[in-house]
C-alpha cells in the first residue's frame, strides 16, 4: 500500500486542458517515417529484431540527437515558459539536425513532443499553459535520424518544488537505472520489470501498469514490450537487442484515464507522475545507454 493518502499528494491545481496552436510543418528535404502523411502506423510485426552493427551505429546517432534535444527542453522548463513553447524550440532544433521529430503525426499525435505535468503520466499534448512554479514535467523527445527512432524521457522539477515532488522524480530515475542495471545478454526480461518495482516498493509509490518500454529501430514500437512492474513474461535477452525502458512512478493509484484529446493519460486520484526513459542496447557482455547525454 502506498503510504501516502490522498490529502499528501498531487498539485494544488488540476492540469486542464489549454489552447492549441497549429501542427507545425516540416521541410521536404527532411526524410520521414512512413506514417508521417497519412499518420496510420498499423500493427507492428510480433517479431524480435537482432540489429546488425549498421542498424546500430544509425541508432548511436539518433539516439545521441534525442538525448541532446530532451536536455534542450529540460533546459527552458521554467516558471512562465509555455509547453508550446518548448514543442516549438524542440521541432525547429530537431529539424535544424535533419531529423523528424518521430512523435509528429504518429497515430494523429499533433505536436513533435509530449510534455506531461504534475498528475499527467505520459503522451501530454504541448499547448498554452504556462508552467507554473512547482510543477514537475515529463518530456518525451524521440527523433528520426537515417532511418531510425531514437527515444528517452525525463522529468524535471520547475522552480521552487516541493520536497514530495522532488521525491518523486529521483525515485523514478532511481527505478530505471535499476532495469537497466538488470539487462544482460542471456539474461530474462522479467528481471528488468522487477528491479523497477522493488525501487518502486521501496520509496511506496506505484508503477503505472498500463504503459510499457518497447522495441525500437526503423519502426517505432515493436516487440519486445518491456514492463515495469512485476511479470511473468518470459524473452531471453540478446545482442543486438534495442529497447527502452521508461518506468512511470505515481504518487497514489496507478490506474489511469485519458482525456477527451485520446491522448493525454492521468492519473484517476491527481497523484502525481515521473518518467525517465533511455533507450538501451544488448550487448555481448551487458548494455549500452545509447541515449546517455555526452
Amino acid at each position: 500500500m502506498n503510504k501516502y493518502s490522498a490529502s499528501h499528494f498531487g498539485s494544488a491545481f488540476p492540469v486542464t486542458p489549454h489552447e492549441l496552436s497549429p501542427t507545425r510543418t516540416v521541410p521536404s528535404h527532411i526524410v520521414p517515417p512512413p506514417y508521417a502523411s497519412t499518420g496510420y502506423v498499423g500493427n507492428p510485426p510480433m517479431v524480435l529484431t537482432l540489429h546488425d552493427e549498421d542498424t546500430i551505429s544509425r541508432m548511436r546517432a539518433s539516439c545521441r540527437l534525442a538525448r541532446q534535444i530532451l536536455d534542450l527542453a529540460c533546459l527552458h522548463a521554467k516558471p512562465g515558459v509555455t509547453t508550446d513553447e518548448i514543442d516549438e524550440i524542440v521541432h525547429e532544433a530537431i529539424i535544424a539536425a535533419g531529423a523528424y521529430p518521430s512523435p509528429l503525426n504518429y497515430s494523429g499525435f499533433p505536436k513533435s513532443l509530449c510534455s506531461s505535468i504534475n498528475e499527467v503520466i505520459c503522451h501530454g499534448i504541448p499547448d498554452s499553459r504556462p508552467l507554473q512554479d512547482g510543477d514537475i514535467v515529463s518530456f518525451d523527445v524521440s527523433c528520426f535520424l537515417d532511418g531510425v527512432h531514437g527515444d528517452n524521457c525525463g522529468t524535471v522539477t520547475v522552480g521552487d518544488v516541493d520536497e514530495a515532488g522532488v521525491r518523486l522524480v529521483k525515485a523514478a530515475e532511481e527505478g530505471l537505472m535499476a532495469g537497466i542495471n538488470a539487462v544482460e545478454p542471456e539474461g530474462c526480461l522479467t528481471s528488468i520489470g522487477a528491479a523497477i518495482h522493488d525501487v518502486a516498493d521501496s520509496y511506496g509509490y506505484s508503477s503505472v501498469r498500463k504503459y510499457c518500454g518497447h522495441g525500437v529501430g526503423e519502426l517505432f514500437h515493436t516487440p519486445p514490450f518491456v514492463k515495469h512492474f512485476r511479470n511473468s513474461d518470459k524473452c531471453m535477452l540478446m545482442p543486438g537487442m534495442i529497447f527502452t525502458i521508461e518506468p512511470m512512478f505515481v504518487e497514489g493509484n496507478q490506474a489511469s484515464i485519458t482525456w477527451d484529446d485520446n491522448w493525454t493519460a492521468a492519473t484517476v486520484d491527481g497523484g502525481r507522475a515521473a518518467q525517465f526513459e533511455h533507450t538501451i542496447l544488448v550487448t555481448d557482455d551487458g548494455f549500452e545507454i545509447l541515449t546517455i547525454s555526452d
